[in-house]
């Protein structure tokens, strides 16, 4: 079976976009949000158009006797969009789907972007396995598709910034939180094997998430998202965060601002009704940065040390 390379298009590739992109609309109209009758009479100038525009990439996969794969990057303000995906019937099963999801992820991250973002109709179940293999999650976001006003598509997002923590991520963690008057106090050896197990408990844990930014493969920054479950609020989910840290060479530069934000929207994603928070009563800058969030410092909080 021959090997599937990447093509990116260029402007003089108008009739090989118009073919596998009339191919893929008549293929899967359901998966898209145009349809072919309004697409066939483009004009040589409209896909041109597409071809020339500064902001994107087409790629086609091909075997070296036919195209058999398309997908569009196309850049936005803080990220990519992938869109117009679509692997041919004979192709499925061939991996050419995961080759050109991978190839705008690689794409997104040499271009500094901090986010990957697509839309799927609710009922491709392959292609939203395909998603959900590669990291991407909902964000919330639905709409009707406009082709098709009966069906439903959802929005998911892939984080080039954010990500769950690995086992190996573990020592540069531990040195985050130990990295200020209160943390030197608590914390030990990273290679402390007692951090280790701790990991593997919150990684077995579906209701805990520790999240890491990373920046150039380096780990810049953390914080805990856990889901709290509860009787209050008709029984509404709540996320705590905790052990919030920014890697000192990295303060200043809003990383700690966007960490937040995105933890708020990855619990508005999945539901949850409040999103709350502790802060030690000496770290007043923390407490002003948390305010002009929109945090509201509505509660009194207590600890009782243990040992």
């Amino acid at each position: 079976m021959p090997d599937i390379v990447l093509v990116e298009l260029g402007v003089g590739d108008v009739d090989r976009l118009r073919e596998i992109r009339l191919r893929a609309l008549l293929d899967a109209p359901e998966a898209f949000a145009s349809t072919y009758a309004r697409e066939k009479d483009f004009t040589p100038e409209q896909w041109a158009e597409r071809l020339g525009a500064p902001e994107s990439r087409w790629l086609v996969a091909a075997d070296g006797t036919a195209d058999l794969g398309l997908v569009c990057a196309r850049e936005e303000e803080g990220g990519v969009h992938l869109l117009a995906m679509w692997v041919a019937p004979e192709a499925r099963g061939r991996r050419v789907g995961s080759l050109l999801v991978d190839e705008v992820i690689a794409g997104a991250r040499a271009a500094g972007a901090e986010e990957v973002r697509l839309w799927c109709v609710d009922s491709n179940e392959s292609a939203l396995a395909l998603y959900r293999r590669r990291g991407f999650t909902p964000t919330g976001q639905t709409m009707r598709l406009p082709s098709n006003p009966d069906a439903g598509e959802s929005q998911y997002a892939l984080s080039l910034l954010f990500r769950e923590a690995r086992a190996e991520d573990v020592p540069a963690i531990v040195a985050m939180l130990a990295d200020d008057p209160l943390g030197a106090r608590r914390e030990g050896d990273p290679a402390d094997e007692r951090y280790l197990t701790a990991f593997a408990r919150i990684d077995a844990n579906p209701y805990d998430e520790l999240i890491v930014a990373e920046v150039g493969g380096k780990v810049v920054g953390t914080m805990q998202l856990t889901y709290l479950a509860g009787l209050s609020r008709l029984g509404a989910e709540r996320c705590q965060i905790e052990a919030v840290r920014v890697a000192s060479s990295t303060r200043g530069q809003g990383l700690g601002r966007r960490m937040i934000q995105w933890g708020v929207d990855r619990a508005r994603a999945r539901g949850c009704a409040v999103v709350q928070l502790t802060s030690d009563k000496t770290r007043t800058d923390a407490h002003r940065f948390y305010d002009s969030l929109g945090f509201a410092a509505s509660h009194e909080g207590y600890k009782l040390a243990l040992s």
